[in-house]
């Protein structure tokens, strides 16, 4: 089973964050496995499994076990904590053994393969009551495609927005106080930025994702999604406009083999004028570029849809567990309102319940760089979706990727390099 990283650099250590119980265990209360009706006692022993999080977040985690504890007094939670490198294939092999924890925290795609497996309980149906509680969109999140229902409680989010050079739009006679919303814009300004520069200043560092066929528009698969379609017109649109950005200069030359970390190097260089980030990164420009830092813009990601992307991350309950009701209550509360909020205020995440981006933690600013970005981040949250779709491997995200250097290069044409990207990812998902 492949792990996709889900988190942007702003993530930080979201992205390993993991949390399971295990499915060995015993006790009262159960459900009924086919309808996903929980019908037993909340009690029983939840093993707690977390991926690499006992260093930095002991205290909170022994809080919530506490509390759950306390809660419901016929409950016991054990708490193992396993290293970050592997976790993924442990979670395969357990699944394959019939040892898969009874509450898993994953990403849609690593939920995706136990769906299908039937190994992931249906929380519409077992939990549906709860659905309320959440965003719509990180609800939704978890919706699966080809199988009805919801197959986990949304956790935490987070969002990915962009940095802006305020003084290379001035330069390129750009207005720095409407930095681009739309593609069109942003093709419009690259292509400006670019020429006014005399093919110096790139306006960005990165060929696009499959985020950003969906922010253009795309429709990235069928409605059952058994095939993946975002080789339609409007995905060769998007591909040509990049191939003349890269023609034009307006597209770094080293975009094809760009890493995030050389990206942003090149954005505190003054080399490239837009580039997404985080917190961290706007600390390290005024400790290492207090000159960017002065000309420093957010901004949401460009989109055509009014809508961000969203990164989610959620709790699986295993239809096989032995303690569902059990399983089912503790998932419920550690995504309540109150336990993420607390764990919102020790890491860089957002939370997925519905009203808690409405705190003033996340609609005030207090003059920190920290609070600068999550303040901008959580606005867009409110309505983000996530693109990417659930069943697009990291296989397939390399094919793709490949597809586009070679159309942006002018090795292929647009159309060719996407039909033969569907193609091939359309056959790995027939034999996945």
């Amino acid at each position: 089973m492949s792990h996709r990283t889900v988190a942007v650099a702003a993530a930080l250590v979201t992205s390993a964050l993991a949390l399971t119980a295990c499915g060995s265990s015993g006790g009262p209360g159960g459900a009924d496995g086919t309808s996903g009706k929980i019908d037993g006692k909340i009690e029983g022993q939840v093993t707690f499994q977390t991926w690499n999080l006992r260093a930095h977040f002991t205290d909170y985690f022994d809080g919530v076990i506490a509390a759950f504890e306390k809660k419901y007094p016929g409950t016991k939670v054990k708490w193992v904590d396993q290293p970050a490198e592997g976790y993924p294939e442990k979670l395969s092999a357990d699944a394959a053994g019939g040892t898969l924890p009874d509450v898993v925290n994953v990403s849609p795609d690593l939920a995706y393969p136990l769906a299908r497996a039937g190994l992931a309980l249906d929380l519409e149906k077992a939990a549906g009551k709860y659905r309320g509680e959440y965003l719509p969109g990180a609800w939704q999140g978890y919706q699966m495609p080809g199988l009805p229902g919801v197959y986990g409680f949304p956790w935490y989010l987070n969002t990915g927005p962009m940095f802006y050079n305020k003084e290379l739009f001035t330069k390129a006679g750009l207005d720095p106080r409407k930095p681009p919303k739309t593609y069109d814009q942003l093709f419009r300004d690259a292509l400006t930025m670019a020429e006014k520069s005399g093919r110096k200043i790139a306006m960005l560092a990165g060929t696009p994702s499959v985020e950003d066929f969906g922010r253009y528009g795309v429709r990235l698969m069928n409605a059952r999604g058994t095939e993946f379609t975002f080789n339609e017109p409007k995905g060769v649109e998007l591909l040509r406009h990049y191939k003349e950005l890269y023609a034009a200069g307006a597209l770094d030359s080293q975009a094809l083999t760009a890493q995030a970390e050389s990206s942003g190097r090149k954005f505190q260089q003054g080399s490239v004028a837009m580039n997404p980030g985080s917190a961290l990164d706007l600390e390290k420009f005024k400790k290492e570029a207090p000159a960017l830092y002065a000309h420093i813009g957010i901004t949401d990601a460009v989109n055509n849809t009014g809508k961000a992307n969203m990164y989610v991350q959620g709790l699986m309950v295993n239809a096989q567990s032995g303690v569902k009701s059990a399983a089912v209550a503790f998932a419920h509360f550690v995504t309540g309102e109150e336990n993420q909020m607390a764990f919102a205020r020790k890491v860089t995440i957002f939370p997925s319940t519905r009203g808690s981006l409405d705190d003033p933690y996340f609609t005030k600013e207090d003059g920190t760089d920290t609070a600068r970005v999550r303040v901008a981040s959580a606005a867009s949250l409110k309505t983000a979706v996530n693109y990417t779709p659930v069943p697009l491997s990291d296989q397939m995200k390399t094919v793709l990727r490949n597809a586009v250097a070679r159309a942006v290069q002018g090795k292929k044409s647009p159309e060719a390099a996407l039909d033969d990207a569907v193609a091939e990812c359309n056959r790995l998902l027939k034999t996945g």
